[in-house]
Protein backbone atom coordinates (compact mmCIF):
# COMPACT_ATOMS: atom_id res chain seq x y z
CA UNK A 1 0.00 0.00 0.00
CA UNK A 2 1.26 3.62 -0.63
CA UNK A 3 -0.11 6.53 1.41
CA UNK A 4 0.70 10.51 1.00
CA UNK A 5 0.04 12.55 3.32
CA UNK A 6 -0.69 16.00 1.71
CA UNK A 7 0.30 19.41 3.29
CA UNK A 8 -1.81 22.46 1.71
CA UNK A 9 0.67 25.25 2.76
CA UNK A 10 -0.88 27.67 0.02
CA UNK A 11 -4.57 28.26 0.36
CA UNK A 12 -4.68 28.89 -3.38
CA UNK A 13 -4.26 25.09 -4.66
CA UNK A 14 -8.13 24.16 -3.40
CA UNK A 15 -9.62 26.93 -6.30
CA UNK A 16 -7.77 23.88 -8.62
CA UNK A 17 -7.70 20.70 -6.34
CA UNK A 18 -10.76 21.06 -4.00
CA UNK A 19 -9.41 18.21 -1.67
CA UNK A 20 -5.90 17.87 -2.59
CA UNK A 21 -5.78 14.39 -0.08
CA UNK A 22 -8.99 12.38 -1.80
CA UNK A 23 -7.59 13.16 -5.37
CA UNK A 24 -3.97 11.90 -4.96
CA UNK A 25 -5.51 9.20 -2.88
CA UNK A 26 -7.37 8.07 -5.88
CA UNK A 27 -4.07 8.58 -8.31
CA UNK A 28 -2.13 6.37 -5.98
CA UNK A 29 -5.27 3.52 -5.99
CA UNK A 30 -4.54 3.63 -9.78
CA UNK A 31 -1.59 2.36 -10.23
CA UNK A 32 -1.00 0.57 -6.82
CA UNK A 33 -2.84 -2.18 -8.03
CA UNK A 34 -0.28 -2.70 -11.36
CA UNK A 35 2.80 -2.52 -9.40
CA UNK A 36 3.63 -6.19 -7.14
CA UNK A 37 6.04 -3.43 -5.04
CA UNK A 38 3.07 -1.56 -3.41
CA UNK A 39 1.18 -5.23 -2.56
CA UNK A 40 4.57 -6.25 -0.65
CA UNK A 41 5.60 -3.04 1.62
CA UNK A 42 3.96 -0.01 3.43
CA UNK A 43 4.97 2.64 1.96
CA UNK A 44 4.36 6.34 2.36
CA UNK A 45 5.07 10.12 1.86
CA UNK A 46 4.21 13.83 1.99
CA UNK A 47 3.66 16.15 -0.37
CA UNK A 48 3.37 19.89 0.57
CA UNK A 49 1.38 22.15 -1.76
CA UNK A 50 2.95 25.40 -1.66
CA UNK A 51 4.04 28.99 -3.57
CA UNK A 52 6.93 30.64 -4.69
CA UNK A 53 8.27 32.14 -1.17
CA UNK A 54 8.07 28.65 0.02
CA UNK A 55 10.06 27.06 -2.78
CA UNK A 56 12.31 29.48 -2.97
CA UNK A 57 13.51 29.54 1.00
CA UNK A 58 13.63 25.79 1.17
CA UNK A 59 15.58 25.54 -2.65
CA UNK A 60 18.24 28.22 -0.71
CA UNK A 61 18.35 26.52 2.56
CA UNK A 62 18.72 22.56 1.48
CA UNK A 63 20.26 23.12 -2.12
CA UNK A 64 22.00 26.34 -1.88
CA UNK A 65 19.84 28.01 -5.23
CA UNK A 66 18.73 30.91 -4.95
CA UNK A 67 15.45 30.39 -6.77
CA UNK A 68 11.95 29.34 -7.61
CA UNK A 69 11.60 26.31 -9.02
CA UNK A 70 8.41 23.71 -9.98
CA UNK A 71 9.15 20.74 -7.39
CA UNK A 72 11.66 19.88 -5.12
CA UNK A 73 12.04 16.13 -3.60
CA UNK A 74 13.95 15.26 -0.39
CA UNK A 75 14.87 11.06 -1.20
CA UNK A 76 15.42 9.85 2.59
CA UNK A 77 17.11 7.03 1.07
CA UNK A 78 19.55 6.81 -1.89
CA UNK A 79 18.62 3.85 -4.92
CA UNK A 80 20.83 1.23 -3.59
CA UNK A 81 19.97 1.39 -0.11
CA UNK A 82 16.18 1.31 -1.04
CA UNK A 83 16.75 -1.55 -2.61
CA UNK A 84 17.76 -3.00 0.34
CA UNK A 85 15.35 -1.94 2.67
CA UNK A 86 12.37 -2.62 0.28
CA UNK A 87 13.67 -6.43 0.70
CA UNK A 88 14.12 -5.98 4.79
CA UNK A 89 11.01 -3.81 5.59
CA UNK A 90 7.71 -3.45 5.48
CA UNK A 91 6.54 -0.05 6.46
CA UNK A 92 9.08 2.97 4.65
CA UNK A 93 8.97 6.35 4.64
CA UNK A 94 10.05 7.34 1.27
CA UNK A 95 10.69 11.44 1.57
CA UNK A 96 8.95 14.87 1.21
CA UNK A 97 8.01 16.61 -2.06
CA UNK A 98 7.24 20.36 -2.30
CA UNK A 99 4.96 21.89 -4.97
CA UNK A 100 4.50 25.06 -5.98
CA UNK A 101 1.78 26.36 -7.64
CA UNK A 102 2.37 29.41 -9.28
CA UNK A 103 5.05 27.47 -11.26
CA UNK A 104 2.18 24.57 -12.30
CA UNK A 105 0.13 27.78 -13.40
CA UNK A 106 2.70 29.04 -15.60
CA UNK A 107 3.95 25.62 -16.95
CA UNK A 108 -0.19 24.92 -17.42
CA UNK A 109 -1.04 26.64 -21.25
CA UNK A 110 -0.92 23.40 -22.92
CA UNK A 111 -2.05 20.84 -21.11
CA UNK A 112 -5.12 20.85 -17.97
CA UNK A 113 -4.50 21.64 -14.65
CA UNK A 114 -4.06 18.11 -13.33
CA UNK A 115 -2.36 16.98 -15.60
CA UNK A 116 0.47 19.29 -15.65
CA UNK A 117 -0.11 18.64 -11.79
CA UNK A 118 -0.15 14.74 -12.09
CA UNK A 119 3.30 15.17 -14.40
CA UNK A 120 5.16 17.45 -11.74
CA UNK A 121 4.15 15.42 -8.53
CA UNK A 122 4.68 12.11 -10.28
CA UNK A 123 8.16 13.53 -11.32
CA UNK A 124 9.03 14.00 -7.14
CA UNK A 125 7.69 10.61 -6.60
CA UNK A 126 10.35 9.23 -9.21
CA UNK A 127 12.67 11.00 -7.52
CA UNK A 128 12.00 9.46 -3.92
CA UNK A 129 12.90 5.90 -5.52
CA UNK A 130 16.28 8.05 -6.07
CA UNK A 131 16.21 8.45 -9.70
CA UNK A 132 18.57 11.46 -10.89
CA UNK A 133 18.61 13.04 -13.79
CA UNK A 134 22.18 14.46 -13.57
CA UNK A 135 23.14 12.89 -17.08
CA UNK A 136 20.75 12.47 -20.15
CA UNK A 137 20.40 8.79 -20.35
CA UNK A 138 19.31 8.96 -16.48
CA UNK A 139 16.67 11.66 -17.37
CA UNK A 140 15.58 9.52 -20.52
CA UNK A 141 15.41 6.89 -17.76
CA UNK A 142 13.48 8.29 -15.25
CA UNK A 143 11.26 10.10 -17.68
CA UNK A 144 10.09 6.62 -19.12
CA UNK A 145 9.00 5.72 -15.85
CA UNK A 146 7.19 8.83 -15.18
CA UNK A 147 5.25 8.27 -18.19
CA UNK A 148 3.95 4.87 -17.03
CA UNK A 149 2.87 6.28 -13.90
CA UNK A 150 1.18 9.24 -15.57
CA UNK A 151 -0.47 6.79 -18.09
CA UNK A 152 -1.58 4.36 -14.96
CA UNK A 153 -3.31 7.11 -13.13
CA UNK A 154 -5.07 9.06 -15.83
Amino acid sequence: MIKADVIVTNKKWKKYISNPTFYIDKKLKRFEKNLALFKKNNLKFSINLSNDQEIKKLNKKFRKKNKITDILSFPFYEKKELKKILKSRKQIYLGDIIINLNKILKQNKKNNFNYTFDKIWVHGFVHLFGYRHRLNKDFVEMQKIENKIVNLIN
